[in-house]
């Protein structure tokens, strides 16, 4: 009690804003490359040439390929996640990881001025993909980490700003779009935002050792986990060395019976002995030891199952065949109806579907209707695929109005991040809360394997339209 009594105010909830500056900057990276799709797009799929009677053009699948790039480092350095984080300080590994994603966005921006031959930008462009994700997986690790250190509602606006990366990338391509600039320059400023966005996500982390409210609760967490430690190497030191003693000096003294008196035994130790107090100590030790992952696992399968599946449903179809979608309105709205329409309208509910669990709870984590409602989001699929889809042909167009397509869109997300947030927060709940730390890395790592094989799906699902 003293120690929450002593705790400083977070004035002017500098650290809050930080923390939110850090959600928002982790993201920034996979959300800036998505929803700048057209600009790629327009820059690759220009080279045409005859082939016989037709005129064939080149197809990169850039949205399918951009997908994969960008969360097979997330599942590449889950995996990586002990090695990594034993190895380099969290210093290090946050503040290089943005200076590194800085540098990318500042490269990828200098591209816009640079004529290039389109094989060539692809390659350079999914290069520099691979390596922002990379850093921006060890970068939203590392963060993950830090925010768990101080009370919970850090980790909820941390979660927000996240949330909000992908709204922020959308309202920047709408404002490139609106400015009436040629496509060049409209290009060159969107991704010059990130690079002010990156900047001011290392001036937050920079700032967060000058704030007292943080440096309390950061510290205080690296002193339990020292004191922890040092308290357990003491305790074992005691008790092997009393049970060194009792063997080499063939007598115990004051062992406790099971009548609660004192006994002595000489020569060989009795079954009351050092040798029950150590098998004691053990038993001990084993009560309060974490989990093995196998056994976190069984008690969270459900929930991990279900992060996996909203994840591959979600990546199989966005963006790689939502971002596809035409109006049946041509002319100006068509340069603002995939920002509108699939980037915005997808981020802000899913947003929304994350925030609502903070006010509503259903299913419940046992029950069976939860997994039900989460399989069920592959309705979702299909729906897309027939929508206004342009490059197809295999399947019919259904839903060709704008109107048709939002509404799903905005179902679909919805849908996305409110399964996912229960998912996450229900986890931890299963199992005891010494190994909700375990119950977390494991949900992290199914997340980033849903994402990885939604990523993966989006070719065939892409090419059966």
């Amino acid at each position: 009690m003293k120690g929450r009594t002593d705790a400083p105010q977070d004035r002017g909830c500098l650290v809050g804003i930080c923390f939110f500056f850090l959600g928002l900057g982790t993201l920034l990276p996979w959300n800036f490359f998505m929803t700048a799709s057209l600009y790629f797009q327009g820059r690759l799929n220009t080279t045409e040439w005859s082939n016989g009677t037709t005129v064939v053009r080149k197809e990169y699948y850039f949205n399918n390929w951009m997908t994969l790039l960008s969360q097979l480092p997330l599942l590449v350095f889950t995996l990586l996640n002990s090695f990594l984080y034993q190895r380099i300080s969290a210093a290090m590994r946050i503040a290089g990881s943005l200076v590194f994603i800085l540098l990318l966005f500042i490269f990828t921006a200098v591209l816009v001025k640079v004529p290039m031959e389109e094989d060539r930008f692809f390659s350079i462009t999914m290069a520099t993909i691979w390596f922002i994700n990379s850093f921006g997986a060890v970068l939203q690790g590392s963060l993950f980490g830090l925010v768990g250190l101080l009370p919970q509602k850090y980790s909820t606006v941390f979660m927000s700003g996240q949330g909000l990366a992908g709204t922020f990338a959308a309202i920047a391509m709408l404002l490139a779009i609106a400015s009436d600039a040629d496509s060049e320059t409209a290009a060159l400023g969107y991704f010059i935002t990130p690079c002010v966005g990156t900047l001011v996500t290392l001036f937050s982390y920079l700032l967060l050792p000058r704030l007292e409210f943080a440096q309390y609760y950061l510290n205080k967490g690296s002193k339990y986990e020292a004191n922890a430690t040092d308290e357990l190497l003491k305790e074992r030191s005691t008790v092997e060395n009393g049970k060194l003693n009792g063997h080499a000096n063939g007598t115990v003294t004051s062992s406790t019976t099971k009548d609660g008196g004192a006994a002595e035994a000489e020569g060989d130790p009795s079954p009351d002995g050092p040798e029950h107090a150590f098998l004691s100590m053990e038993q001990v030790e084993k009560g309060q030891a974490k989990a093995s992952v196998l056994e976190v696992f069984k008690k969270i399968w459900v929930m991990a199952f279900c992060v996996t599946f909203v994840f591959t449903v979600t990546l199989s179809v966005f963006p790689a065949v939502t971002a596809d979608v035409k109006t049946r309105f041509p002319g100006k709205w068509d340069r603002f109806f995939i920002s509108v329409c699939c980037f915005l309208i997808f981020n802000i509910n899913d947003w929304f579907g994350r925030t609502i669990t903070t006010l509503i709870r259903w299913p419940r984590k046992e029950s069976r209707l939860f997994p039900a409602l989460v399989v069920s989001r592959v309705v979702f699929v299909p729906l897309l695929m027939l929508c206004n889809v342009q490059g197809r042909s295999f399947l019919p167009v259904y839903f060709s109005h704008d109107a048709a397509f939002s509404v799903i869109m905005a179902l679909f997300s919805l849908s996305s991040g409110y399964f996912v947030c229960l998912s996450m927060s229900y986890a931890p709940q299963l199992v005891e809360p010494k190994d909700a730390e375990t119950a977390g890395a494991l949900m992290t790592f199914f997340l980033a394997l849903g994402l990885s094989i939604g990523a993966a799906l989006s070719f065939p699902l892409r090419a059966l339209v």
